[in-house]
């Protein structure tokens, strides 16, 4: 008896562990964050933010099943994507007692993009290759993405140019004007993912039989609830993150600052918290050998990114009074463009194997080796 009741606490604990994490660490950080403990409070912060962003992962994964593709993944992308924007945001506010943070911000950005396409996308590849001999999507998701991202890059690389003659002035109206175009792109797009060419999105072909089959949670607790709840729980776990967004903005910026850690190290940090709840959902995808949800996931996720992610934070800094300018370092916009090739020839004939996954860490760690040096 007593041994069940210990497996069933071990199983509780399994079930919730993200949610008990994160609750625990919530007020840790805002206790250390008062007592002026920064190392702490960063610390417990970045794992509160992880935990619950899994719990996301969870909820957004439940939903992606009852929605369907490709708005399942749509629904993980943009929690995924708020995430993203809270934690800047965040940062980006710190811009006004320390300005040089700004830095730390479009390295967020790109780091975030890079993170996907490389990081997320070649780990989910590889684990999945190792299981499959070779994993099938729909190579018009891939062509679809691939077009977009390319005309995202090229779009980024105005202010940037711009920067290297022009005034501060000219640049933060050239990035005014280039935020307004990525998000009347977004809209166009989020229409043909979603209504003209939704098929575009979707995967039906299967060789074989799943090698692993999700086991059903039945007595998981969020599984028994309401989309309309989950929905609501989603914006729950996003202001409880953007709590400890906050503490992680406020004293990571003094904490990375003592260590030395440079701008482009800091973001790729912030862009694995961010990340965290597509990246285990990917995973898990890989290894059901469902690639389509793999490349829904990453590819969808870098275009939020970019396309969406970007305007929004300028439009909230300038109601704050900050300006946010798209001047991007030649290594970001260099890494970005070539990151995108990879992807392309990747995912352009509709295959994957481990191989190509492993590609794609290499270039992501050869990249980090950079942010951590340069």
């Amino acid at each position: 008896m007593n041994e069940q009741r210990i497996e069933s606490k071990w199983d509780y604990f399994f079930d919730y562990w993200d949610i008990i994490v994160g609750s625990i660490s919530l007020p840790l950080a805002l206790f250390f964050h008062f007592q002026h403990f920064s190392i702490l409070s960063t610390l417990l912060a970045a794992i509160g933010i992880g935990a619950f962003a899994v719990t996301i992962s969870e909820i957004a994964e439940i939903l992606a099943e009852r929605f369907g593709e490709p708005f399942g993944s749509l629904v993980l992308t943009f929690s995924a994507v708020l995430v993203e924007i809270l934690i800047l945001f965040m940062v980006v506010l710190e811009a006004k007692h320390h300005p040089e943070v700004m830095t730390t911000v479009k390295n967020g950005i790109i780091a975030t993009v890079l993170v996907d396409l490389n990081a997320l996308l070649g780990l989910a590849v590889f684990v999945g290759g190792l299981n499959f001999k070779e994993q099938e999507h729909n190579e018009d998701t891939s062509a679809s993405y691939t077009t977009v991202l390319f005309v995202a890059a090229a779009m980024l690389l105005v202010p940037t140019t711009i920067s290297f003659h022009s005034s501060e002035n000219a640049l933060f109206k050239a990035s005014l004007i280039i935020a307004v175009l990525l998000f009347i792109y977004y809209f166009f797009i989020f229409k043909f993912q979603t209504g003209t060419h939704v098929h575009f999105f979707k995967f039906k072909k299967r060789s074989r039989v799943k090698k692993y089959i999700k086991e059903e949670e039945d007595n998981y607790y969020f599984d028994k609830k309401s989309s309309l709840f989950l929905i609501m729980f989603l914006f729950f776990l996003l202001i409880l993150i953007g709590v400890l967004s906050e503490i992680f903005a406020n004293d990571g910026v003094k904490v990375f600052d003592s260590f030395g850690l440079s701008a482009g190290f800091v973001g790729i940090l912030i862009a694995f918290v961010t990340v965290a709840p597509e990246l285990f959902t990917a995973i898990r995808a890989a290894k059901n050998d469902e690639m389509q949800r793999v490349i829904n996931i990453a590819m969808g996720a870098s275009t939020v990114s970019i396309l969406l992610t970007v305007p929004i934070l300028i439009f909230l800094s300038l109601i704050f009074g900050i300006k946010l300018t798209l001047d991007f370092s030649p290594l970001q916009v260099g890494a970005l463009i070539l990151t995108i090739l990879l992807v392309w020839k990747t995912t352009e004939d509709g295959e994957t194997n481990y191989l190509e996954g492993l590609s794609h860490l290499m270039i992501f760690i050869s990249y980090a080796v950079i942010a951590i040096f340069y």
